[in-house]
């Protein structure tokens, strides 16, 4: 039993100092953080409740849920309030928190019973118990009147979790901490609470990390005269070589703002995911801010403090961190998670998600939807908008999904990016469309003014190389046209004969008939032209009961008009509007696909609440219908989208 413990105890040191996510199994390296915390703004009512934001880098972080609680206060505590909620990924492979049992809005801060203990498998749905110190131990706790902002930290030599926290009595003014083990499943303590550590004037917010061996204790604390008057506080550090002490206090403050007269707490200490640094973070609760100030060993730390950019006002919380599949879960689960964790990085991984209507894709920016349907899947190539609020293009890849249902989606690693063009100096990954052919996939894309080129590989998944080493089309094949951005939005069509064609432009429509090697145009390059023709861009042929029909950009902002035609290469008739302006988006790019015989057009909007616009859109899907002579109904767009299919 003594050799067990002692390897466990090893085993958990080198946890415990300093294993990088690097050393760890790609699925379960660590890629983001996840803060649990308060709100300390808004209706006071619903500030007592937790809430949790997540981040790639630590610094800055986007609220889950839209800042709204993800469990209820009043399911969960005696009081209907919680604050201090702290997170702590356990050695089991489980997840447990503990949080302050109060609700100042109603009780005020006179007293509060104890604390709340919550346990998790996957941080999503959690378990919960309540431990009411006076009631359960009312011979050494009668008299409590604070229990505050507990926190946990696996003990190795006992295997156990510790669970401290700050405890005042009614009649004395001393703030100790005190300290006990949850019991196995983590629902209450095994016996009365004891005192773990006493500091020189008292302290609240304890926080607990260990390190080569030695565990430092963060907390707020304060100086005091001769007469017992406070001049002074701020985080303050005690060490010890065990959990259970002699703890000893370390002279002098750590946060920047102790000497100004700047009061600060809740402080809580997290190791930065593949790095040797520390973040040290304080709640400055009188000026609604969070700053954090960085070491390498905990006891010395950077001088000037930085804030965390956020779109929510946290109080006393504490982060941990987590793996690109708990941020996955935890947005399907409340949304929020950035793209950045949520997309596929490595050759094999994939985000499976469910889509709940228009837009299809509500967690990045996505346009320029071209679609293929292969068996059973329905393939769906995009641009993508690299972030919300955008004033202007920025296109830097083409992302993949794909479906069999309508409902349930699947992202792919990122297969193509404009870098993979080493001749695309404009930088500019603009709209592409993919065709298959001859067993191969090849992908059309524009680049802005340097021209179209073609990504060719073996899967639809990629990955796509660059078939030619240099543009298949350029402005000087746009003969009628003078603007540097004339050649973009290619499109392909392959008709029942086996030939394939390509149209594309801007204000100018042009086409051209490919070589069966799908690298090559075929022929003379031709512009496309009929009466009533107001061409914009984004040009799309599909063809449905031996009619051609030729769908397109038209004016600006750009409505959907389209065309019939009973050969290819026309003559076209224009035939009208088929889809209004998109919401809250200057532009629009539509394809049509047939997919277990029903019509789809998909197309973009700016709808993705609150960033969404012209330069950071979203790909919706809504059905599409013909008339009895042929003629297409207008589109109807919707939120609710299309409804899945068996």
């Amino acid at each position: 039993m003594k050799k067990i413990r002692f390897l466990s105890f090893l085993f958990l040191s080198l946890l415990y100092n300093g294993v990088t996510a690097s050393q760890l199994p790609d699925t379960h390296r660590f890629e983001g953080y996840l803060f649990a915390y308060f709100e300390g703004s808004g209706v006071r009512e619903q500030q007592e409740q937790l809430r949790f934001a997540i981040s790639e880098n630590a610094v800055s972080w986007t609220a889950l849920n839209n800042n709204k609680p993800v469990l209820s206060s009043a399911l969960i505590s005696q009081t209907g309030g919680i604050r201090d909620p702290h997170l702590l990924r356990g050695e089991d492979g489980r997840f447990y928190m503990t949080a302050t049992d109060m609700f100042t809005v109603k009780n005020g801060w006179d007293t509060n019973p104890g604390i709340v203990l919550l346990r998790s498998d996957d941080l999503v749905d959690w378990k919960h118990s309540s431990i009411d110190l006076a009631a359960l131990y009312p011979k050494k706790f009668g008299k409590v009147k604070w229990v505050w902002a507990p926190q946990t930290i696996y003990d190795p030599r006992e295997g156990k979790y510790l669970v401290y926290f700050t405890v005042r009595f009614h009649n004395d003014e001393k703030l100790d901490f005190y300290a006990a083990y949850a019991n196995n499943d983590f629902s209450g303590f095994e016996r009365e609470p004891r005192l773990l550590f006493r500091a020189s004037h008292g302290a609240i917010d304890g926080d607990i990390i260990c390190k080569d061996g030695l565990y430092h204790f963060f907390y707020k604390g304060n100086t005091k005269d001769a007469t017992g008057k406070e001049f002074e506080n701020g985080i303050k550090k005690a060490v010890s070589k065990t959990l259970w002490g002699r703890w000893k206090e370390v002279p002098g403050y750590l946060d920047a703002y102790s000497s100004k007269g700047i009061s600060v707490e809740g402080s809580s200490v997290f190791k930065l995911n593949e790095s040797d640094e520390y973040i040290l973070m304080y709640d400055l609760y009188r000026d609604k801010r969070f700053e954090f100030q960085r070491s390498v060993d905990l006891e010395h730390f950077s001088s000037e403090p930085e804030s965390f950019t956020k779109n929510f006002n946290p109080r006393h919380g504490s982060v941990i961190s987590i793996t690109r599949e708990e941020a996955r879960r935890l947005h399907d689960k409340w949304g929020g998670v950035p793209e950045t964790l949520l997309m596929p990085v490595h050759k094999e991984d994939r985000y499976e998600f469910e889509s709940s209507g228009n837009p299809v894709f509500t967690h990045k920016f996505t346009a320029d939807p071209a679609a293929f349907v292969e068996n059973d899947t329905l393939w769906l190539f995009t641009g993508h908008d690299f972030a919300g609020g955008q004033s202007g293009y920025k296109m830097k890849d083409w992302n993949l999904f794909s479906t069999i249902d309508m409902k349930n989606w699947t992202e792919y690693p990122v297969p193509l990016k404009i870098t993979d063009f080493s001749w695309a100096t404009s930088g500019d990954a603009y709209a592409g469309h993919v065709a298959k052919r001859n067993g191969k996939y090849y992908w059309y894309i524009s680049t802005n003014w340097t021209g179209i080129g073609v990504a060719v590989s073996d899967r639809p998944e990629g990955p796509y190389t660059d078939a030619l080493g240099k543009p298949l089309l350029t402005n000087k094949d746009c003969f009628a046209s003078t603007h540097s951005w004339a050649c973009i939005d290619p499109a392909i069509f392959t008709d029942d004969d086996g030939i394939s064609w390509i149209f594309w432009g801007n204000r100018e429509c042009y086409y051209a008939r490919l070589k069966d090697n799908m690298i090559e145009i075929d022929g003379e390059i031709r512009q496309l032209n009929f009466e009533g023709f107001s061409f914009t861009e984004a040009p799309w042929v599909h063809k449905y009961n031996n009619k051609y029909y030729l769908t397109y950009a038209t004016e600006f902002p750009e409505k959907i008009a389209y065309a019939m035609a009973d050969r290819i290469e026309g003559p076209y008739e224009y035939k009208g509007i088929l889809n209004e302006i998109a919401g809250n988006s200057n532009t629009n790019h539509q394809s049509v696909v047939n997919y277990k015989d029903q019509w789809y057009f998909l197309y973009h909007n700016g709808g993705i609440n609150t960033d969404g616009g012209s330069y950071s859109r979203s790909v919706c899907i809504d059905k599409l219908y013909y008339n009895e002579d042929g003629t297409l109904k207008r589109v109807v767009m919707t939120t609710e989208g299309v409804e899945p299919l068996n």
